[in-house]
């Protein structure tokens, strides 16, 4: 089983230090190789969650910036973003892993969702959100993920009242869990099955919101229409 070498870790250190084309086109020989093994580690985390999963795709992030509409202009990213897509339509969500020195960390969940995809997840909140409180109180769950995170409006969304008993839920604007870790538990030979086991822990809540998403109000699928 792979695991994550301390060399990931303290090559982001440097580029943080020397963010320019020169610099790392010099070190460049060394990222392709580091990049390599962390896009085999993604493989590898993919295989480890297939047992009872149903991933679609890995998708190792570019390091290269786009900076055209920001004003930090340094050219390169100082971390390894790994996505995991389920297989639609009937499995969403997604995995995501954030390797970044001092600042790793797990995220899950639905990061910008649709506007069709967003008035449904909160339709079904207004109607009956019994479910999804109870996943999110469960221990191990929440041991592991903590509160549910992502932007939100600042009263209601259009359509909903503010005085909904819901409304925390309802306006949200993304539904994410995320969960850090320490480079010394990135940097541990166990870290890949530690993120495949915490991955399974919230397993649940996108069952729920597939199966929100994949119905109408009534319970209904849409996949045979």
């Amino acid at each position: 089983m792979t695991a994550i070498k301390k060399e990931v870790l303290s090559f982001f250190k440097k580029l943080e230090k020397n963010n320019n084309r020169e610099w790392f086109e010099i070190n460049k020989p060394e990222f392709k190789r580091i990049e390599a093994e962390v896009k085999h580690f993604g493989q590898q985390l993919k295989e480890a969650l297939e047992a009872t999963e149903h991933i679609d795709r890995v998708k190792l992030f570019r390091v290269y910036r786009d900076v055209r509409f920001s004003k930090d202009k340094t050219p390169y990213k100082t971390h390894f973003g790994i996505s995991m897509h389920r297989e639609k339509p009937c499995y969403r969500g997604g995995y995501y892993v954030h390797l970044k020195p001092n600042k790793n960390f797990a995220a899950v969940g639905f990061w910008d969702p649709n506007k069709e995809d967003l008035l449904r997840i909160r339709k079904e909140l207004e109607l009956d959100p019994s479910e999804f409180r109870e996943l999110m109180q469960e221990s191990d769950f929440k041991n592991t993920w903590g509160d549910l995170e992502g932007e939100e409006v600042k009263t209601a969304p259009k359509g909903f009242s503010k005085e909904d008993p819901n409304i925390d839920l309802i306006r949200k604007k993304m539904f994410l869990f995320r969960k850090k870790y320490s480079d010394k538990e990135v940097l541990s030979p166990n870290f890949l099955e530690q993120l495949a086991q915490d991955f399974r822990t919230v397993r649940p809540f996108l069952d729920y919101m597939s199966s929100v998403l994949t119905t109408d109000l009534n319970g209904v699928s849409l996949l045979d229409n």
